[in-house]
């Protein structure tokens, strides 16, 4: 008579798991189980890398094509504090600003992409943490976060492209992809509404179902159906409550 014997279901940490470069590709294309083998081997080093070298590329492109001189000289004029200002004023800030801005933009695109990952990140942690029970560590909320990032791949070569494809000094530094809905606003809308609208934005939005996804493969139980995502929309949700205050605040 013959006897069977019943094989053990490999654990799932045993089995193979996606390289760094096959999870940049799988972000994209294949999202639910590069974020699960993310949660289960967390690594943050290529996008982190790949965003910083993105993002300096976009500055060294920006300082390329934009005429800072005329860029102070228009956001001067839109200031309504111009008025009460004399040309040697207006003129003093305009030599300053465009001494200054080209270093500022250096030290944007070199520490821009980790400020944010880490803010985000922290961000998420709390809130999928207090919200949902999540219990997972900052050290995979920081892998999942620099793995959503990763759009900013997408948004970064539109930016280079449009700076190089626009005649040189015409790109809108304040909108320069237009992925969002305050691309059809006129140029003298209420600051408030311009706040309000860039925040409903493409890039934004793949981003934030990209961490849903993320965050739901930590705790699977906890975060079924769509709750992953409504905590995402949520924190996103009181961002924009505090962009459009302020905006309205101080305009």
């Amino acid at each position: 008579m013959a006897t069977t014997t019943s094989v053990p279901a490999p654990d799932a940490q045993s089995q193979p798991g996606i390289s760094p470069v096959g999870r940049v590709f799988g972000v994209f294309f294949s999202p639910k189980p590069t974020f699960e083998d993310i949660v289960r081997r967390p690594s943050w080093v290529l996008p982190f890398v790949l965003l910083t070298v993105f993002s300096i590329g976009v500055t060294f492109a920006i300082n390329q094509r934009i005429n800072w001189r005329q860029f102070m000289t228009q956001q001067i004029e839109k200031s309504p504090r111009s008025a009460n200002m004399s040309a040697e004023q207006k003129e003093q800030q305009i030599e300053g600003g465009a001494k200054f801005t080209p270093i500022f933009t250096w030290a944007v695109g070199v520490c821009g992409p980790i400020v944010f990952i880490l803010v985000v990140a922290l961000v998420m942690w709390g809130a999928y943490n207090l919200l949902a029970g999540a219990n997972t560590n900052f050290g995979t909320a920081f892998a999942i976060t620099s793995h959503a990032a990763l759009t900013g791949l997408v948004s970064s070569l539109l930016f280079i492209l449009i700076l190089y494809l626009k005649p040189y000094g015409t790109v809108d530094l304040e909108n320069p992809v237009a992925t969002n809905l305050a691309a059809f606003l006129p140029d003298d809308s209420a600051k408030w509404l311009v706040a309000l609208l860039k925040s409903i934005d493409i890039f934004t939005f793949w981003t934030l179902i990209l961490l849903a996804i993320g965050f739901a493969a930590t705790s699977p139980k906890k975060l079924k159906g769509s709750k992953a995502f409504t905590i995402a929309f949520s924190v996103w949700a009181v961002y924009v409550v505090l962009r459009v205050g302020s905006a309205w605040i101080f305009s």
